[in-house]
């Protein structure tokens, strides 16, 4: 589903000015990927990397060039698993949080 140029601007407001906003976007692109939609939460993580760092400043921190990076989250990407958790590693981080996979 395409979102409106509109809601995509809404959102990447909301995060660049909301901490809490961010967190959740990250927890949630994650949750997403853990749960098996990986087309979806790389899209959450992608608008959230737009939106809290930007890709050519999460380049300089994992030393993964930014063309990679952008290519790794858009819709044709396959990230690499080491790749993936350096980054994730990285934006937890960034944002002062931990998250955790735990047995349900």
């Amino acid at each position: 589903m395409a979102l409106t140029r509109g809601f995509r601007t809404t959102l990447l407001e909301r995060a660049r000015k909301d901490a809490e906003f961010r967190k959740a976007m990250l927890k949630e692109g994650i949750d997403t990927l853990l749960a098996g939609d990986v087309e979806t939460g790389k899209a959450i993580l992608r608008d959230y990397i737009n939106a809290a760092v930007g890709f050519g400043l999460l380049a300089e921190a994992t030393k993964i060039p930014a063309k990679s990076l952008m290519r790794m989250f858009g819709p044709k990407g396959n990230p690499r698993a080491d790749n993936l958790f350096k980054i994730i590693k990285h934006l937890q981080a960034r944002e002062g949080i931990h998250l955790e996979v735990a047995a349900c």
